[in-house]
């Protein structure tokens, strides 16, 4: 295997500059040099970006900035000792050694685990003395190698218990000693096992059996079941998702960046103790009830708002599969049975008259179509109860499902749509909770969430809807949909500049997410006599599109502007954007809010105008591209993506270039010649 480091790319005692940039831009051209990267902009490009989303320097005035990039060729390791300090983010102060770790995008194991070993040791005290003690690059060369040849210490089941005293494997009466711990970094190189030996040092010093699970890019050895299932805390030391997170479900966690395990093991250990005793930390939750877990864990702190919010969007997220199944079967029946089949009631008169034996007039495709359209019909139908009988059960939960689809259904019956759904969902929601708050005889407390809630709380909720409410918002909603019908011109483009920008705010989140519900709550009052709604539709669909479709274009016109991480995102962003699925720009959003976001907006505001003011339609409420046989106007509603995506994609490159001035300026210090 080739030499990781070579005394060519070791510099000792120089003056680097004053910033990160300038360093690992030195260090990224030692590697360069050494004939062990294509570019030097490429890989300093990605190492920098690694270095924005984490600082990479740790305890004891030493900085560890890695990446993996499809500049490298070779695997590398240069290192450099600094005569001035570069603060690398550590919160002891700048660091003076400073190791740069460069892989290839497709690393093989062995030299993963090299590098790995490595950072391990810099956690050494003896180690990092010896560095600073070294008089030439052999003797750093050498001291690197002969750390890399030791043993490396493992991380997996049994290897804590090893280390921990013997008196650690059992839990002592006055507390919990047992600790199962996680740590990942994007990279999966340094960061990971470096806060693993932290943390498992940290415990041993305290008496305490911790175990610790690396997810690192050379892959992981998951904990023994029974390791996990006897530990009292667990500790998530992660920059990245956690693999089969399930497994630890119930038990008290501690979360943090992994850089924390890294700066302060002794304090995460204390607070994982702590929490092991505390009946109200935090938990993991159970698999497929993460939301709910959360909502438990959170709802003492909750503002009002924050309440409301949580419960709307309950109720959007339970009614969007009706919808979706809805209107994707009414479109799949205009593609089978003609449009005209929604006039009148032919429908119904095809469904009453005929069957498969006896086929209008010997029509499969019309019997079919026609199926499919009353299917997905009664579908839309349970639109208005499903929404407010889930944000009923956002409220209070189980019992107050029935008062909630009940309240809806008479918001239906009187024409109060959609925003008779909120109100009554509400309404039922605040009811059934109030209820359930009464202290009854211990034998009727059985009959409560079954019986004695749904019942009342329905009498009270429908009652007001019925005698009070529901023609008010009856009334209102007729004149938004009048509205609605009669925009044309300019103010359909400024509505769909409107719908544009809400998509694109915040890629999934609340406000997106009334953008949608807005769309989605009129699709079923679309037809061919008024097809404002179904405009709505299909500028919310393709404006909801462009965000990642640009960051995939993005990162194919400019790869040195992204990370790998960013890079393989962008390929994935393709189809995600492709099927209408906003989230896939939130990777980006994430690490760069400031110029991704704003951008997006602009892409996504162009788009709705476009698609509002070319009378593009659509009957699906979701699937992008995919339902093309549902829009209308097919052609305007791609030239719409693909303009709004172009914009986005230009000007997230411009604001990336000439946007943030001090990197830009920190990189055209002259670099140090090396001696």
């Amino acid at each position: 295997m080739t030499q990781l480091i070579t005394p060519q790319l070791v510099s000792l005692d120089q003056n680097l500059g004053d910033s990160p940039a300038d360093v690992i831009r030195f260090l990224a051209g030692k590697v360069a040099a050494a004939g062990r990267a294509s570019e030097v902009e490429g890989l300093f490009a990605d190492a920098f970006a690694r270095e924005q989303k984490t600082a990479t320097g740790v305890p004891g005035g030493i900085a560890i900035p890695h990446c993996r990039s499809v500049a490298v060729t070779e695997p590398a390791l240069a290192m450099a000792r600094l005569s001035h300090k570069v603060d690398f983010g550590a919160k002891d102060g700048p660091a003076d050694i400073i190791f740069f770790i460069a892989a290839p995008e497709g690393a093989d194991q062995e030299h993963l685990k090299l590098l790995s070993k490595l950072a391990r040791s810099l956690i050494k005290k003896d180690f990092t003395a010896a560095l600073r003690a070294a008089a030439t690059g052999q003797d750093i060369v050498d001291l690197v190698e002969g750390a890399l040849a030791d043993k490396p210490a493992a991380h997996a089941a049994g290897s804590a218990a090893e280390a921990a005293p013997a008196s650690a494997g059992a839990a002592s009466p006055t507390g919990p000693k047992r600790i199962v711990a996680v740590t990942a970094c994007p990279t999966g190189i340094a960061h990971t096992y470096m806060a693993a030996d932290s943390l498992v040092a940290a415990a041993k010093e305290m008496g305490v059996d911790l175990q610790v699970e690396t997810q690192g890019s050379g892959g992981f050895t998951a904990l023994d079941p029974s390791v996990i299932a006897a530990a009292d805390a667990v500790i998530f030391a992660v920059d990245v998702d956690v693999r089969g997170k399930e497994r630890f479900a119930g038990k008290p966690v501690i979360n943090a960046p992994v850089k924390r395990g890294i700066d302060e093991p002794a304090k995460m250990v204390q607070e994982a103790l702590a929490a092991a005793t505390d009946p109200h930390a935090h938990r993991v939750p159970h698999f497929g009830a993460e939301e709910s877990a959360e909502q438990a864990s959170e709802a003492a702190s909750e503002h009002l708002g924050t309440k409301v919010k949580k419960v709307l969007l309950t109720g959007v997220s339970y009614m969007i599969p009706f919808v979706a199944g809805g209107g994707l079967l009414i479109a799949l029946g205009f593609l089978l049975a003609g449009y005209d089949i929604a006039l009148g009631t032919k429908a119904n008169d095809i469904l009453a008259h005929n069957t498969l034996l006896n086929l209008p007039n010997g029509n499969l495709a019309l019997y079919l179509g026609t199926v499919a359209f009353k299917i997905g019909g009664l579908s839309l139908g349970f639109l208005v109860p499903a929404l407010a009988g889930y944000i009923a059960f956002g409220i209070a939960d189980r019992p107050g499902i029935a008062p909630g689809f009940v309240a809806g259904a008479v918001a239906g019956f009187m024409g109060a749509g959609f925003l008779g759904g909120l109100v009554g969902g509400l309404l039922a929601g605040l009811t059934a909770h109030w209820i359930g708050t009464f202290r009854v005889p211990r034998w009727l407390r059985g009959l409560m969430p079954v019986v004695i809630i749904p019942l009342l709380a329905s009498i009270v909720a429908s009652g007001l809807m019925f005698l009070v409410l529901g023609g008010p918002i009856a009334w209102v909603t007729l004149q938004l949909n009048t509205w609605l019908t009669g925009m044309t011109g300019a103010s359909a483009v400024v509505l769909g500049i409107i719908l544009g920008l809400m998509m694109c705010f915040d890629l999934g989140g609340p406000v997106n997410k009334v953008a949608y519900s807005f769309a989605v709550a009129g699709l079923g009052a679309g037809s061919l006599a008024n097809p404002a709604p179904l405009q709505i539709m299909a500028a919310v669909m393709a404006a909801g599109m462009v965000p990642p479709l640009a960051m995939a274009l993005a990162t194919t016109l400019n790869k040195k502007g992204f990370s790998l991480a960013e890079r393989e995102n962008g390929k994935a962003a393709w189809l995600l954007g492709a099927s209408f699925i906003s989230e896939g720009a939130i990777p980006f959003a994430a690490a760069d809010p400031f110029r991704v976001i704003p951008a997006s907006m602009v892409g996504g505001a162009v788009t709705g105008a476009l698609c509002m003011a070319t009378g593009v339609t659509s009957q699906a409420p979701h699937g992008g591209i995919f339902v093309f046989f549902a829009i209308g106007n097919l052609a305007m509603f791609v030239i719409s993506i693909i303009v709004g995506m172009v914009i986005t994609a230009l000007v997230l490159l411009a604001l990336k270039r000439w946007a943030v001035r001090k990197p830009v300026e920190a990189e055209q210090v002259p670099v140090p010649v090396a001696a």
